[in-house]
């Protein structure tokens, strides 16, 4: 069964019979020294630093992930509320937390 993740805090269709608990993933995730070079250069000229928006893609894609698979160690069939946030731990590294409520429906 695919996990259901949404941002509000109902699902239409289905009502919350359990709340489980707040669920959190997290990813820090740091590129290669040659394209943070390349990422700085780009700051110069201006413009998107490619490199970065694969890098925080990649932080959110494992973030959701980590934030599911602890759900479904709580028997939930979904997560409602779902958030991301983010911070910059050291220069050329970012961590990205996903966080929302695991809940069984019916």
């Amino acid at each position: 069964m695919v996990m259901m993740v949404t941002t509000t805090d109902n699902i239409p269709g289905r009502e919350v019979k359990e709340v489980l608990g707040i669920v959190f993933g997290s990813c820090v995730q740091t590129k290669h020294l040659g394209k943070d070079i390349r990422a700085g250069l780009r700051s110069i000229i201006g413009g998107e630093t490619k490199a970065y928006t694969e890098l925080l893609e990649e932080a959110r894609r494992t973030a959701m992930q980590r934030m599911i698979e602890e759900a479904e160690k709580l028997g939930a069939e979904a997560i409602v509320g779902m958030r991301y946030a983010t911070a910059q731990t050291m220069r050329g590294a970012a961590e990205i937390i996903a966080f929302g409520t695991a809940v069984r429906t019916f």
